[in-house]
């Protein structure tokens, strides 16, 4: 092969080299001619015996010089002998797969990178055939190739062949002809495999549009596919539905098992919606533990609802995580696209805001959006950002609602309820508020103001010679979980100067779940002569264990089951049970929520400590407080 490659357009190589060489030995034959003239002259005209030896020296030196430079004229031209190493080079190479192929397309040579390109060794190539290792489907484009290298011509295009080991190759392809004077007598082959970097290239597809973790569609191919999905469904007239899914309390179980167990379940998770969706749309991870269904064809509202419905069924069977079971719920807002004028995005912030709506709801159910929510998530977000200016400006004001002994009818302590005083809005009811505030977080500035407020409010009453009775103050979960809570209480008191035997704090049942921070709070603060109340009770997590271990001063019977006791015989029941168990605990019991006399006869008949209601006072400002203790106090 090397000797046929030497023979490819020699001449026209060697002419464009040698040209230049040749002119500086032409000059030295005239040099040489000039100076045997100039020695002939110098010995017939000149008699000097010592110029006649210059000139006859002089002439010798340039023939020795012409002489050399015509033997070295031929050797810088011969490119021919550089042939048999370039081939002898590349056929060693490792960097480009290279072959030749006969006029009959059998391989004559190659190197062995194209040899371990196709997976085998090169001498079980060298005679045979190049076809069959081609793919049927690239056999006929191949042939084209070497008819067309064999006419003059040289082609690029890619091949799909089969490497030895069966796994399908790409390659790119440049058939070139090889000649031999005017005649192509084989083709030159040289590939380039594009397999890697098509993997290379389906892998970085793969990063964009799909969740490393749970394997399915991430929120920019969800997007795609629903725009897709809403544009195909309104040209035939349809409905898609969207379901936007939320595991409840997932961080609970990161926080209990730790992100590896998290992640195990988000993954098992993913391969039930899966499951459930089948044929009938795409799942995919919008983000943490949120997940996206879309219906590509939903008949009804009423199906969208019945399709959320069994999504929840198919999450709520329990999870094993290492052997552990585990049970969740989920939360889906849900929305169809029967108004045409909905964008992908506008339908996924709809199912968002409905997702919102059952979260607040309670969790564990599907709500379908409605149109009347379509500011609400603006409004929140001014509400939250006044809600911050008003933490600075001071808007917050507190309103008291006194506590009775329901023997006596004497005013015993008030609890200390936060209003907001909005310069624009007017006074806004907390809870339109408060939810807001534990969301964001801002529940615990609104909080130690409310703290320090009510302690400052109560010590001036005391101050202004009215009767000294506890107030009563609510600490959010978020207050209660901060380890510092009991010297907060104290730096409190401490700078109101009010005696710690005149606050109370109010706790819901919910609090006492971690019993060791519970414990140790609940006694910091009691061995400081803080009293503590259980908000709520009958509503939470309720629990004897508590009861009897932590010191708990006092209960409060939610007005629920106050609001009941005259047409509800199970919850006055209920009231009579809790009033006759706190009393042998030696807790003291006051109700909250009596609207009339009925409920409070109830109460007293079955020896009911305190109450709180309506009945007697709303909540009030502090102003009148002084009022009502003034009176109380002059009688």
């Amino acid at each position: 092969m090397a000797k046929r490659m030497d023979d490819l357009s020699v001449k026209p190589v060697r002419h464009a080299v040698a040209q230049p060489l040749n002119e500086p030995w032409k000059v030295g034959l005239l040099f040489l001619i000039v100076s045997a003239i100039v020695i002939i002259l110098s010995f017939t005209m000149v008699s000097n015996r010592t110029l006649q030896w210059v000139s006859c020296t002089i002439g010798v030196l340039i023939f020795a010089v012409t002489a050399y430079l015509y033997i070295r004229r031929g050797q810088p031209t011969s490119f021919h002998n550089y042939h048999t190493p370039i081939v002898e080079t590349l056929l060693r190479s490792e960097a480009v797969p290279l072959a030749v192929l006969n006029r009959d397309g059998v391989i004559i040579e190659m190197n062995e990178a194209s040899s371990r390109t196709l997976g085998y060794h090169r001498n079980e190539l060298l005679g045979n055939s190049l076809a069959p290792l081609v793919e049927p489907g690239s056999r006929q484009l191949l042939n084209e190739m070497l008819e067309q290298a064999l006419k003059g011509e040289s082609r690029q295009t890619n091949l799909n062949i089969t490497h030895r080991s069966g796994f399908p190759l790409e390659l790119q392809i440049v058939c070139s002809p090889m000649m031999k004077g005017n005649e192509a007598i084989g083709t030159i082959v040289v590939s380039h495999d594009l397999s890697d970097r098509k993997r290379n290239v389906e892998r970085i597809r793969y990063m964009a549009y799909y969740d490393d973790m749970t394997g399915l569609p991430n929120r920019t191919l969800f997007h795609i596919k629903l725009s897709e999905s809403l544009s195909e469904a309104q040209a035939e007239g349809r409905l898609i539905g969207l379901c936007y899914l939320d595991l409840d309390r997932f961080k609970l179980v990161n926080a209990s098992f730790g992100r590896e167990f998290g992640d195990m379940l988000l993954m098992q998770v993913a391969e039930r919606l899966t499951r459930v969706i089948a044929d009938l749309g795409i799942a995919a991870r919008m983000e943490g533990d949120e997940f996206a269904l879309l219906f590509t064809n939903v008949k009804s509202e009423a199906h969208l609802i019945e399709l959320s419905k069994g999504v929840l069924c198919s999450i709520e069977e329990p999870f094993e995580l290492k052997g552990f079971p585990l049970h969740i719920t989920g939360s889906i807002g849900v929305i169809t696209s029967k108004i045409a004028e909905d964008d992908g995005y506008t339908l996924l912030k709809k199912a968002d805001i409905a997702l919102v709506k059952v979260k607040e709801s309670g969790k564990n159910d599907c709500m379908l959006y409605s149109e009347s929510w379509s500011n609400s998530s603006l409004e929140r977000l001014t509400l939250q950002h006044e809600m911050y200016r008003a933490i600075q400006r001071q808007e917050f004001v507190l309103h008291y609602q006194p506590q009775y002994d329901i023997i006596s009818g004497a005013m015993v302590g008030v609890e200390a309820l936060v209003r907001w005083k909005h310069p624009v809005r007017g006074m806004i009811p907390p809870g339109d508020f408060i939810p807001l505030a534990e969301e964001s977080g801002m529940i615990v500035q609104i909080g130690d103001w409310v703290l320090e407020e009510a302690c400052r409010q109560s010590k001036a009453w005391q101050d202004a010679g009215l009767p000294p009775m506890p107030v009563s103050v609510n600490l959010s979960i978020r207050q209660f979980v901060q380890h510092d809570l009991a010297s907060k209480v104290a730096a409190v008191l401490e700078k109101t100067g009010l005696d710690p035997q005149f606050l109370d704090l109010e706790i819901t049942e919910s609090m006492t779940m971690d019993v060791a921070h519970v414990s140790r709070c609940l006694i910091e603060l009691t061995d400081m002569g803080v009293g503590i109340s259980v908000d709520d009770f009958g509503t939470g997590y309720s629990s004897f264990h508590y009861l009897k271990n932590f010191p708990i001063d006092r209960l409060k019977i939610d007005r629920s089951f106050v609001r009941d006791i005259q047409q509800d015989p199970s919850d006055a029941e209920i009231v009579a049970a809790i009033i006759a168990m706190a009393h042998n605990l030696n807790i003291q019991v006051i109700a909250e929520g009596v609207e009339n006399e009925a409920q409070m006869e109830f109460l007293r008949k079955h020896n009911c400590d305190e109450m709180q209601g309506y009945f007697w006072s709303p909540p009030v400002p502090s102003e009148s407080i002084e009022e009502m203790l003034g009176l109380a106090y002059i009688q």
